[in-house]
């Protein structure tokens, strides 16, 4: 079993993405002279009792044969971790990251797939040991995932995971030669990443979650914006110093409670803020129904996905 994979000869990544409310299900046209496009973003509503049926509906209906297949694995499901790349021949380095984590994960290596993406040498600077993520998924989890799109004859083409989706957004924020970090809230909680090259360079994850966030309570969500502040600055600080050869040109936050998350770190934090706008990156006239903030917030992880190009991750 693979986690990540490349794209075949088809047009476009679909993403099938299971939920607690049915299947997500966005389809992405890369294009080389303009915006990548969104052809389809819909949610298939799940049917009692049958995950099977509602992702056979999905890939019925969404033409899943036509595209590069791919779906997300639920955080609970997987290890994400930063180590320093061993120092082998291309060929042994993911049995040699094995040995590495073998020791930074609650279950045995041997019950594990793990797949790995190397972040490029720092320029100038050859005493930069260079380092990896290292993806590690139980089997046990990651097999009945893919026994349901198999047996639905939806050929996968790749698995990802949430942090590469977001990198994937991320990416296209990027000004020339700095970062950018992108902070997004869904049922699970927050996500922090930050791009840099189009490399994933962090990774955090906050246990506050979008429903919180939209609280009416004005002290609740005081001490939420506060938990949030506290939390980004000492994961932007860490980043600095851990990776002081990027800049970070500014955070950008997915829409939550018409802007009053943005406006409160704008006026707390050191970077410029900026609020997610999918239009200025995308082209959703196929789907004008992400025009609304929302649905961005929404559907983000399951676009990020679909945005994948015909690398290796």
């Amino acid at each position: 079993m693979r986690l990540f994979g490349k794209a075949g000869k088809k047009s476009g990544w679909l993403a099938l993405v299971l939920t607690a409310d049915g299947v997500q299900a966005v389809a992405i046209e890369r294009r080389t002279d303009a915006p990548p496009r969104v052809q389809r973003a819909v949610t298939i509503a799940a049917q009692q009792g049958n995950p099977s049926a509602t992702l056979f509906r999905a890939a019925r209906e969404l033409h899943a044969p036509n595209h590069c297949c791919t779906t997300l694995l639920g955080a609970g499901a997987y290890q994400l971790l930063l180590v320093e790349a061993p120092n082998v021949p291309a060929a042994e380095l993911k049995a040699a990251l094995g040995w590495r984590v073998k020791d930074m994960i609650d279950f045995p290596l041997e019950d594990a797939t793990l797949d790995l993406a190397l972040l490029p040498p720092p320029q100038n600077n050859s005493a930069h040991n260079q380092q990896a993520f290292a993806v590690v998924a139980r089997n046990s989890l990651l097999a009945p995932h893919q026994q349901l799109f198999s047996e639905n004859k939806i050929a996968l083409d790749a698995i990802d995971i949430g942090e590469m989706a977001q990198r994937n957004i991320s990416a296209l924020l990027e000004p020339e030669g700095r970062g950018v970090a992108l902070l997004s809230f869904d049922g699970d909680g927050g996500l922090l990443t930050v791009s840099f090259g189009g490399e994933l360079y962090l990774a955090r994850r906050m246990d506050i979650n979008l429903n919180q966030l939209l609280d009416s309570d004005a002290d609740r969500l005081q001490n939420l914006h506060d938990r949030i502040t506290l939390e980004l600055q000492r994961s932007l600080d860490h980043f600095e110093r851990q990776f002081s050869f990027v800049t970070i040109a500014k955070l950008v936050v997915v829409p939550v409670a018409n802007g009053a998350l943005r406006d409160y770190l704008a006026a707390n934090l050191y970077l410029p803020v900026e609020q997610l706008d999918l239009s200025a990156l995308l082209d959703l006239s196929e789907v004008p129904e992400l025009q609304d903030g929302a649905q961005q917030t929404s559907y983000l992880l399951a676009i990020g996905a679909a945005l994948r190009g015909g690398e290796a991750a």
